[in-house]
C-alpha cells in the first residue's frame, strides 16, 4: 500500500496521542475531514499500519511508526 500525505498524517497523529483515538479525534488533530479519516483507516488497518483495541479507537502499530520515520 502506498501511502499519501493523508495517511502518513494520520499515522504521526496516532502516534502522538499514545493512546487509542477515534477518528473524530484524528481529524481535529490532523485538520482532515473526519469521513476521509475514517475512508483512510480502513486501508490502514488492512495494511496493518494500525489497529483497533477497542470500537470506534485506534493505535499506531511497529509496522506504522516503521513507516512514518523517514517523514
Amino acid at each position: 500500500m502506498k501511502l499519501d500525505e493523508k495517511a502518513i498524517a494520520i499515522l504521526k497523529a496516532l502516534k502522538e496521542f499514545g493512546r487509542p483515538a477515534t477518528c473524530s479525534e484524528i481529524a481535529e488533530k490532523t485538520g482532515i475531514n473526519v469521513r476521509s479519516v475514517t475512508g483512510k483507516m480502513r486501508g490502514l488497518l488492512n495494511a496493518g499500519y494500525v489497529e483497533r483495541p477497542e470500537k470506534g479507537k485506534y493505535v499506531i502499530t511497529p509496522k506504522g511508526e516503521e513507516v512514518i520515520k523517514g517523514h
